[in-house]
């Protein structure tokens, strides 16, 4: 079980780094200094998040699903508050950060179909 949670959370990293760093090219943006920040808030953000949930939906009884949408918006929230405070190119960083974060769980739902 420990190996399972391991890997999902090395998987989910990987891709999450992928589709967020394409997300950041993809809406126009070049700068790499906003481009570290993707990559370092999404560290931040995303071994937390997984783990949580992994954590949450084997020792509780609690609906993956219901278990996803807070996580989720912490991910927001938490990534559009330090775009707005440390980036630069980011007018609207709320927005960025839950079109980005649609964009790589929209990913991963389809990788995982």
């Amino acid at each position: 079980m420990n190996g399972e949670i391991i890997n999902a959370l090395a998987l989910s990293l990987a891709l999450t780094l992928i589709c967020e760093a394409g997300f950041y090219f993809i809406s126009g943006k070049r700068d790499k200094k906003d481009l570290l920040l993707v990559i370092l808030v999404n560290l931040l953000t995303n071994p937390a998040v997984v783990l949580v949930y992994w954590l949450a939906v084997l020792y509780t009884n609690l609906n993956p699903g219901v278990v996803k949408i807070p996580l989720e918006l912490f991910a927001v929230l938490t990534e559009g508050y330090y775009y707005k405070k440390y980036g630069s190119g980011f007018k609207r960083p709320f927005l960025f950060s839950a079109a980005a974060n649609a964009f790589s769980f929209g990913i991963g739902a389809l990788i995982q179909l």
